[in-house]
């Protein structure tokens, strides 16, 4: 974590990590929780009972849960972009016609942010669902998304969240990753061959404004034995394509339709 407060609130940091804890254990009593957290029970208690008060924890019994005012804070949110409203309409007529998981991530603090999910079928269940964050290096949206980042921000993600290795497959040095990151851009889109799930590849495309500066990026992903030959390297990604430029389209002329 890159702290840039000068008087940062301690509270602050062990409200987060309570919060965290809660998400991670789904159910948990306030003396497992103190111990989780490394912190007094009288502490630990204070923070639960405040939140609960605030709504933002439900209690049952002895253990506290998660409320749903998260959603609430977090639908708000999300509604609020405009990337998130003019591309859904793409997003799922692509899911329908494609039968894969289709994904719609945002960058933000470094890392990618699952925006939008859909799935038209339900053979595989993935565990994507939106507001999930994950690193950018291993998957093919988060690369599409480096690779029309201004060369400092990526350095800068590189810094601070590191290239570790997800699988065998990722790419976990510097100079791989901006080889890659060229290609993508003289390509147009981005390639995930096992790098971010065993089993698993994705195309990636970046999502520009009209000024050509990133908004987020798309992205269609499957199992490995549905993702070969001319369906993966020619029929997906020209699919893809063309419900990105859809999306430009809506975003950068929002009555277009």
């Amino acid at each position: 974590m890159v702290i840039e407060a000068n008087n940062p609130v301690k509270a602050l940091y062990t409200m987060e990590e309570i919060i965290e804890s809660l998400e991670e254990h789904k159910a948990v009593g306030v003396t497992e929780l103190a111990e989780i957290v490394e912190r007094p029970q009288s502490v630990v208690h204070n923070h639960l009972a405040t939140l609960r008060e605030l709504e933002y924890v439900v209690k049952e019994g002895p253990k506290y849960k998660l409320g749903l005012k998260f959603l609430q804070r977090g639908e708000i949110v999300r509604n609020r972009l405009l990337l998130y409203a003019e591309g859904a309409p793409a997003i799922r007529k692509l899911a329908k016609e494609t039968e894969e998981l289709i994904t719609l991530i945002v960058e933000e603090h470094g890392r990618g942010v699952y925006l939008d999910v859909v799935q038209d079928s339900v053979d595989i269940q993935y565990p994507a669902i939106p507001g999930t964050r994950i690193r950018l290096h291993c998957s093919a949206t988060g690369k599409a998304i480096m690779a029309y980042m201004p060369e400092d921000e990526v350095d800068e993600i590189i810094n601070q969240h590191g290239l570790p290795a997800q699988t065998d497959e990722t790419i976990t040095t510097r100079e791989d990753l901006y080889e890659e990151l060229d290609a993508i851009r003289e390509r147009g889109y981005a390639y995930d061959r096992q790098e971010f799930r065993e089993g698993m590849r994705s195309i990636g495309a970046p999502i520009l404004d009209e000024k050509n500066n990133i908004l987020g990026g798309l992205s269609i992903a499957g199992p490995t034995h549905r993702f070969a030959g001319d369906r993966f390297e020619t029929e997906l990604p020209k699919k893809l394509l063309q419900s990105v430029n859809v999306v430009e389209l809506n975003y950068n002329e929002p009555d277009i339709r």
